[in-house]
């Protein structure tokens, strides 16, 4: 269980609810910590929650039968996953897996599910959800078919300001050009010289620990010019 301040906190779909149904889900989540590399749920786990990231970067993903890694999505403070699963009761169909030292806010599907059948407030996020993500999944498979590296990489961090995915993103991104490359699908060195021509074009800016946004808009069309 957590307090109604801290579910505020950590979970922006929480603002919509009534008292009553903030009582429902506060009651319903705890929080747990993931070292790096650590797992969160692997493909086919039977996991019996809905997860949101308090703090932190994951990586949901998979791995083919050939071992290639492929990355579908980075998750961010703010960002709740694994609905659709929830919804169906089904084993899951993705790996998530910390990229640092992240904490976890994890709802029991009972109380997920009670949201579902009676609140009109959780209902309209998650219609905003789901549709949002299956935009970012369409997206990202057109980008990996027709776009070189620096464009895929321009979109993968485009991606991570998503204002209904990721609602607590700002312009600075806490995250190192090996994150980004391992969010990408890309090697840290053919990261680095992909944001060094993202930067050389005024989309961002590179700092120490972390990424300036400097042209959303540039960055989620690029490759398009």
């Amino acid at each position: 269980m957590i307090s109604e301040d801290q579910l505020k906190r950590v979970a922006a779909w929480s603002r919509e609810l009534t008292q009553a149904e903030i009582e429902v889900a506060r009651t319903g989540i705890t929080e747990r910590s993931y070292g790096t590399g650590e797992t969160v749920f692997m493909r086919g786990d039977t996991f019996d929650y809905w997860a949101g990231m308090v703090f932190g970067l994951a990586r949901m993903g998979g791995v083919s039968r050939d071992g290639k890694e492929t990355s579908l999505a980075g998750l961010t403070a703010g960002a709740w996953f694994g609905e659709g699963s929830v919804l169906k009761n089904e084993p899951r169909r993705y790996d998530v897996v910390a990229l640092r030292n992240s904490r976890v806010a994890l709802m029991e599907r009972s109380a997920f599910m009670w949201l579902f059948e009676n609140s009109v407030g959780f209902n309209r996020f998650l219609v905003r959800q789901l549709n949002e993500r299956l935009g970012q999944f369409i997206g990202m498979l057109e980008v990996n078919r027709t776009l070189d590296a620096t464009a895929r990489l321009a979109r993968s961090i485009a991606s991570l300001f998503n204002p209904i995915l990721y609602p607590e993103s700002t312009a600075h991104l806490e995250i190192t050009q090996e994150e980004i490359g391992a969010l990408s699908g890309m090697s840290r060195q053919n990261a680095n010289r992909a944001l060094n021509r993202l930067e050389k074009e005024g989309l961002l800016r590179l700092e120490y620990g972390g990424v300036t946004i400097l042209d959303i808009e540039r960055l989620r069309g690029y490759g398009e010019e």
